[in-house]
Order: C-alpha cells, then structure tokens, then sequence
C-alpha cells in the first residue's frame, strides 16, 4: 500500500507561504523546495485555494499567499483541504454469512476508525499555522555548527 504525502505536502507549502509572508511564491519556486514537480504543488494549491486558504495571481509576477491570519489555519484546514475525506476506508467487499469474522467486521472497524478519525481530527485542530512558523524561526535563529 503506497504511503499518501499530500497532507505533509500542503502542510509545507503553506508553512513555505507564510514563512515567507508579504512575498508571493510560484508554483515553481514551493516545488523546488519540496523536491517536486510544479505540477504537484499546482495541484495542491488548488485544493487550497478551494479551501479559501490560499490566494493565487497569476501572470508574470503572480504567485501565490496565505489568505487568512496564520492563527486561524488549523493543520486540519490543511488537511481537510488536501486530503478531502476520511483517512480511513472500509472495503467494500461482500460479508461470507458462514463467517463470524466476516460478518462482524465492518461494525467493529466503523467503531474503531471513527474513534481514531476523531483523534486525528482534535490533534489537528489543537496546532495552528503559526505554530509551524515558530517553529522554523526558531530553528532559523540558531547559528550553524
């Protein structure tokens, strides 16, 4: 099963958008940071756009900023934005009626993700945008060994 970064992704270009407040970035300018494809990035800064977090002008001195003050962008705005959905799915696959397993497994998995899905959810919403900025001030403010 292949690993999903576009949660981390939207994470640090919006991080990348407000460390870098007052100063619009390209597309490409975030992907090169990130190590990625303009493309990838151009496609999660529409989600983000969607999402009314970030604004984007296009054009020869375009570029794209955060929307909103850095405080009130939860890392689950992030995350709803990006990722769009529940980070868990039940397999739709048909019960066996002679299993015991089979037939009660879809009620014990909604149980169990929805209580993980509400963990995940209450994290999210407890650390701010501003929070990941003073993070990395911080760490920019300390001289190079």
């Amino acid at each position: 099963m292949a690993a999903n970064s576009r949660f981390s992704m939207g994470l640090s270009i919006m991080t990348h958008l407000a460390y870098n407040a007052g100063q619009a970035m390209t597309s490409a300018q975030l992907a090169k940071s990130l190590g990625t494809n303009p493309v990838v990035v151009r496609r999660l800064l529409g989600h983000l756009r969607e999402a009314g977090l970030v604004t984007c002008q296009t054009g020869k001195a375009g570029g794209c900023q955060v929307a909103r003050t850095l405080g009130s962008i939860s890392l689950f705005d992030i995350y709803a934005a990006v990722e769009g959905g529940t980070p868990f799915i039940i397999p739709r696959l048909p019960e066996h009626k002679s299993c015991a397993v089979s037939c009660k497994m879809k009620s014990i998995l909604s149980s169990v993700l929805a209580e993980a899905e509400r963990a995940i959810a209450n994290s999210l919403n407890g650390i701010r945008l501003s929070d990941c900025v003073t993070e990395v001030e911080k760490s920019a403010a300390k001289p190079a060994r």
